[in-house]
């Protein structure tokens, strides 16, 4: 039984990566520490309980990774999928901790598999957990219930007291009662609003009905809105996330990895027009899959479509639903609800522009199209071997990028321009610091890690004085 009137040390809420991180590293500090997660013990850990991998800088090929991924090369991959929008000196911060966070994370008990090949190509620079995220999570609170760590399940906060950028107590609710909890520090690791969908159409109207949430339906932001409400500075564009094409015919919530689509850059992508919109082979997928969110959020009625041959079946990881399948793309088409017409013409200029090379899906190859728009930068090859394929996507939002600013110390910023007295973030409700726009695989866990680390430390320090 969690005794709720003494006073803690360190106040947690959230149950994700981030939170964990927090509560341990508080704990190893000498912290007397309580976590507060909104979720029933069953769906704990938000998004943590889908992922896969982490990516961290390194200087050289470990037992579980390929080669060196040096901290310039990371974030010369942040500026690229950002478009520079990061902040320099946190981004740099965060990849530098991050070499340290490979071996951390396994003094907690989590464990790594030996690299993985195939179209993600992340073999060199990220970290894949044996067992998926709920292995690592299910690691992760072991050693924060072995080291002392207090957990408080179905934890909803409904307020926070906070005064003059100083953090006071938290308002609980618990079944019929409500509760007063009181600690000398405050680590927010809630996640971001991205479940939270008259929220979310505030900034993208009525289009947020047909997005689909790929992770917990716990995530609706209220303590990122208590926060801001209460005095914390605020960065990040509220229209920005990590947003992939995940199956359209995947649950509104929850439907976790096994729904995201890697397979666009083996064929082509249409609208409910027919008509292709992007490049498919812009770049390596795992700097890329994440734009493909957003893009499927600007078509009409939010679906897409992914096209592609009998020569391209087994080149992808499977997901959970089976592709659609035609002998002909006319009657493809008419399984999708689509004009036969134009799609056969989609097809058909897509195959008269493709000009042959040699094909790699693990490298920028020469195969591409001329003369079309959009193009197809690379992996460009004919859609002709029957039977034909198409997957139907949505949107699907991982996680939003508005949130609470922090400096290197994960302390919140608040609006003044002074750092919070005793109040630190980490995780997706800070991401925003990073993660202007764009993403890259594996880049969430790291954020999560490596300022959970941090702001359980510094918590710690910070109620100690």
């Amino acid at each position: 039984m969690v005794d709720l009137t003494r006073k803690r040390d360190v106040l947690v809420i959230g149950g994700g990566n981030a939170a964990l991180c927090a509560a341990i590293s508080a704990r190893r500090s000498g912290a007397d520490v309580l976590i507060l997660e909104g979720a029933p013990k069953f769906y704990r850990g938000g998004n943590t309980r889908h992922t896969r991998n982490m990516r961290c800088a390194h200087d050289a090929a470990t037992d579980i990774l390929t080669g060196p991924y040096t901290e310039q090369e990371f974030f010369e991959d942040l500026l690229r999928v950002t478009d520079g929008h990061t902040d320099e000196e946190l981004a740099r911060h965060m990849i530098r901790e991050s070499k340290d966070i490979l071996d951390w994370i396994v003094k907690q008990g989590v464990r790594w598999q030996p690299s993985l090949g195939g179209t993600l190509s992340l073999g060199r620079t990220n970290s894949f957990f044996l067992g998926g995220g709920r292995a690592m999570l299910n690691a992760l609170y072991l050693t924060a219930e072995q080291l002392g760590v207090e957990i408080l399940y179905d934890a909803e906060v409904i307020d926070l007291e906070i005064d003059q950028g100083m953090f006071v107590s938290a308002r609980l609710k618990q079944r019929d009662a409500v509760i007063s909890v009181r600690a000398s520090t405050l680590v927010a690791a809630s996640g971001g609003f991205e479940a939270n969908i008259e929220w979310l159409k505030q900034y993208w109207g009525a289009a947020a009905d047909n997005f689909l949430i790929r992770g917990t339906p716990y995530n609706r932001g209220s303590i990122l809105k208590m926060l801001l409400e209460k005095g914390v500075q605020q960065v990040g564009d509220p229209t920005q996330c990590h947003a992939v094409a995940i199956d359209a015919r995947a649950p509104k919530f929850d439907g976790g990895i096994i729904t995201r689509h890697d397979s666009v850059v083996f064929g082509i992508v249409v609208n409910n027009r027919a008509l292709r919109f992007y490049d498919e082979g812009e770049d390596i997928w795992p700097k890329r899959y994440a734009i493909w969110g957003r893009l499927v959020a600007a078509q009409p009625d939010q679906i897409a479509y992914i096209i592609f041959d009998a020569s391209s079946r087994n080149s992808f990881m499977p997901t959970l639903f089976p592709p659609l399948e035609s002998g002909s793309i006319a009657g493809l088409a008419s399984q999708l609800d689509l004009d036969p017409v134009m799609l056969e013409k989609t097809v058909g200029d897509f195959n008269a522009a493709v000009k042959p090379g040699t094909f790699d899906p693990t490298i920028l190859d020469d195969c591409r199209t001329e003369r079309l728009t959009p193009p197809k930068s690379h992996w460009a090859r004919r859609i002709e071997t029957p039977p034909y394929y198409a997957y139907p996507v949505r949107p699907g939002i991982t996680f939003t990028y508005l949130g609470t600013r922090v400096n290197k110390q994960a302390r919140m910023m608040m609006s003044n321009g002074k750092p919070a007295a005793n109040m630190f973030a980490a995780g997706e409700i800070m991401a925003g610091n990073v993660l202007g726009k764009g993403y890259a695989a594996g880049i969430g866990m790291t954020i999560g890690s490596v300022f959970g680390r941090i702001a359980g430390r510094e918590a710690a320090q910070n109620a100690r004085n």
